[in-house]
């Protein structure tokens, strides 16, 4: 077997920490907390391969509990009170309502003969979905879900329309849950037709106007929000039908999947069926639906690799993948015996830069991506190159998808400094026009964002992309929040936040590495932080913040550091590796009981990433080594403030419980350990816009608080 040689980071973060004396800080008054006194159950622990862990606090696993209620309640009524005592929290609370209050415009659709766009006037707690006719300059609301609940946290999730845009069937989802409702509507009148299913992870595609395909699990006993979710099939459901009597079209209990997508090329010919066990690699079939009784046809079936259709035409499957192109290329797959890969025909070969490929219009659009930037070409079916689309700037672009019928795309651009803003593009000529500017008060002009590159501990080259404005001094006395991320191929590329002008516009400084396990450089910078190789991802990230202190953005009694889902798992093992490396930490909704987040809804689905504790002792060992909930020691850990939220069934509060309690026990020193528990909130999306404004003053108020800085509010 063999040997795991565990590497612990480097410590200059927590040297530069300790020596720091140099920082003019306010100050003020300590606020008394008392933490909740957490029941600890001495006889609960598990066996792994002979080594006996303990898990002293699992009862929080149970979600449905009195006594899990009772705690969090707790939790929350200390929380609030402490951030209830911060001065200027009102005012940070104040002003971002006051940045956040500006129209905001989604890139137009359209459905039938109407023009689709969402928007929200500003303070809206959901976004509204709007339509125009054509020739009629005004609008209409089409479905506005703040009417769907008192309180704005029930969210509309997604939306499909039949072919002809005369039916829809809508997504919503309650207090942010993953399990979400299926409405059907006449689309002419509004008015709901009846059909109303329940499913997770799937929405609808219409055939005809008849019925639809969809994805859903088969809900097992115990919580709905923590049960392990497995076997996702797919269904057809005809209208006018309860969902119980749906047809079953792919999937069965002898050969399981744990995520599958149905849906059907433009011209409803063909039924393209995705299925996946983990979040990286799938296989794929196709059904043509034209001829009764045609055989679902396998492309391909391994899983080794990702697949995803862009486009169908007569003769091919255009499609994107990382087969023998870790950056991707895009191949003609022939309809007729298209598993056959020696009759695969590359169409948009792989370069160094990430590709990704939408279609509209008969043109297919490659943006690419270089160091985390866009750049975007059109080219024909042929692979010949039309043109660049010339960009704003240096930023992220996002959308260039139409109907083939259509003569025109919209795409959105933004940057860290630029805020989105909406462009039509000509398909014919490639002439763009701006559609919709943002009416957000801020001036990017005073503003700056600048690319770095930072040595990582084994000697890998790191981008890192740092905003602040222009006239900050580089003194080391600067506010800074470092934001992290670091796995499942995702990548961070530049986006406007009116939440972070907050820290901004005190001097502060947001910083964003974009670290191995991302899908910045493609599937190969994504492997080299998966498994055994996630420390990458740690001393990528600790690396980050030693540049950013030793380059004098900041000090480390001045750095915070943030990260949510995969993210918050990074949070939680860097400060349990570092106590010292930072002043402030923010770990969000994370993962952070390693051993056990495969036994929850779609956490085993994880695994490419993580590896498992069940797997074997080599992987058990090292995820034992990092787990954050079980390296918690005692020490003097950064002011810390959790956050999660009783409806996340995608990373269940479990994780956030135990570690917080694990951690109040372990702080040995003055730092206050917090955990803030949204109700009626899931794993991010859909949140109310009172919920992300209180949520955000909330998280700056602390941080500003515990590091002695005063806001100018």
């Amino acid at each position: 077997m063999k040997k795991i040689v565990f590497i612990m980071a480097t410590l200059s973060a927590v040297t530069a920490c300790n020596n720091n004396k140099g920082v003019t800080m306010e100050e003020y008054p300590a606020i008394s907390i008392t933490y909740p006194d957490t029941r600890k159950d001495t006889t609960v622990w598990d066996d792994y391969f002979g080594t006996k862990v303990a898990d002293p606090y699992r009862w929080l696993e149970n979600d449905t509990s009195a006594e899990t209620a009772a705690w969090v309640k707790a939790e929350n009524e200390v929380t609030q009170g402490y951030l209830s005592k911060i001065p200027f929290r009102d005012a940070i609370k104040k002003r971002y309502e006051a940045l956040y209050n500006y129209e905001k415009y989604s890139a137009p659709f359209k459905e039938g003969q109407y023009t689709y766009y969402y928007k929200n006037t500003g303070l809206q707690n959901q976004n509204v979905l709007y339509r125009e006719a054509p020739g009629n300059a005004t609008a209409e609301v089409f479905l506005d879900p703040n009417s769907f609940s008192a309180d704005g946290t029930t969210s509309l999730a997604g939306i499909a329309f039949s072919k002809d845009g005369s039916k829809a069937a809508y997504n919503i989802s309650e207090g942010g849950s993953d399990w979400q409702k299926i409405v059907v509507i006449d689309a002419n009148t509004k008015k709901q037709t009846g059909d109303t299913l329940e499913l997770k992870f799937s929405g609808a595609s219409w055939k005809g106007n008849d019925g639809f395909y969809y994805s859903n699990y088969q809900r097992s006993g115990g919580s709905v929000l923590s049960a392990k979710n497995e076997n996702h099939k797919l269904y057809y459901h005809k209208l006018g039908t309860p969902q119980k009597d749906d047809i079953l079209i792919y999937g069965s209990d002898a050969s399981p999947v744990r995520y599958m997508g149905g849906y059907l090329s433009e011209d409803e010919k063909w039924l393209i069926i995705s299925t996946a066990n983990e979040t990286y690699g799938n296989a794929l079939f196709v059904q043509n639906i034209s001829k009764p009784g045609s055989p679902v046809v396998p492309i391909v079936t391994n899983m080794k690799n990702t697949y995803i259709i862009v486009d169908v035409d007569d003769n091919y499957f255009y499609i994107q993948t990382d087969f023998d192109a870790p950056t991707n290329r895009l191949v003609a797959v022939p309809v007729e015996n298209p598993s056959d890969t020696g009759k695969w025909k590359t169409i948009i070969a792989a370069k160094p830069e990430v590709l990704n490929v939408s279609a509209g219009g008969g043109s297919l659009f490659a943006t690419y991506m270089k160091d985390a930037v866009n750049k975007v070409y059109q080219f024909d079916r042929t692979g010949k190159q039309i043109r660049e689309i010339q960009l704003p700037g240096l930023g992220t672009a996002s959308g260039f998808y139409a109907k083939q019928h259509e003569k025109e795309v919209f795409y959105v651009f933004t940057s860290y400094i630029n805020p989105p803003t909406i462009y039509k593009l000509d398909i014919a000529t490639g002439t763009t026009s701006l559609y919709k500017e943002s009416k957000v008060k801020f001036n990017p002009e005073d503003y700056k964002s600048e690319q770095v590159f930072y040595t990582s501990k084994d000697g890998t080259k790191i981008p890192m992309i740092i905003t602040r404005k222009k006239n900050t001094e580089l003194n080391g006395k600067n506010p800074c929040l470092l934001y992290g991320y670091g796995g499942f191929g995702i990548s961070l590329t530049p986006a406007f936040s009116t939440s972070t002008l907050i820290l901004l516009e005190n001097g502060g400084i947001y910083a964003v590495p974009n670290l191995r396990g991302g899908g910045e450089y493609g599937e190969e910078w994504h492997n080299q932080g998966i498994k055994t190789k996630k420390q990458n991802v740690f001393d990528d990230f600790i690396a980050a913040a030693s540049y950013l202190v030793d380059n004098k953005y900041t000090s480390c009694d001045l750095l915070a550091i943030r990260g949510g889902s995969n993210g918050g798992l990074l949070i939680g093992a860097c400060i349990t590796q570092q106590p010292g490396m930072c002043k402030v930490a923010f770990p969000a909704v994370g993962v952070m009981d390693m051993l056990r987040y495969h036994k929850f809804t779609a956490g085993a689905g994880w695994a490419y990433d993580y590896g498992t504790s069940a797997d074997s002792k080599e992987m058990f060992e090292y995820l034992y080594h990092y787990s954050p909930l079980h390296n918690l020691k005692p020490a003097n850990y950064p002011a810390t403030l959790i956050t999660t939220a009783d409806h996340d069934d995608r990373v269940v509060p479990a994780h956030s419980f135990k570690y917080a309690a694990t951690m109040q026990k372990s702080q040995k020193g003055p730092n206050p350990v917090l955990i803030r528990i949204e109700t009626k909130a899931g794993h991010g999306a859909g949140r109310s816009t009172q919920q992300i404004i209180q949520e955000q003053a909330d998280m700056w108020s602390f941080m500003f608080y515990n590091m002695g800085v005063k806001p100018n509010y």
